[in-house]
């Protein structure tokens, strides 16, 4: 699903402007973002958590030319974890 498929679908439902729920969409998702950046965690109960992790250096490999190596330097990385309800809703479909 689109952020454009995720508006139409919510329009439909809300009888709200696509293109007013698609503000309303991007402002949520760059509040998100900004969060994120700022070392917070964002918590949806029910939906789930996004957290930002910091991935240890380490030694990558080419598969066709194992001999080489190359050092990956450590990075910040998004993680998401499912809440209870979302993880049963989608067990049970």
């Amino acid at each position: 699903m689109t952020k454009r498929e995720l508006a139409i679908q919510i329009s439909k439902e809300t009888s709200v402007a696509q293109q007013d729920v698609l503000t309303i969409i991007q402002k949520t998702l760059d509040a998100i973002t900004s969060a994120l950046i700022a070392g917070t965690h964002v918590e949806f109960r029910d939906f789930g958590v996004f957290d930002v992790k910091l991935r240890k250096a380490r030694i990558g490999r080419n598969p066709r030319k194992p001999e080489n190596t190359v050092q990956i330097s450590p990075r910040k990385v998004v993680k998401f974890k499912a809440g209870k309800r979302m993880r049963e809703l989608v067990q049970n479909s």
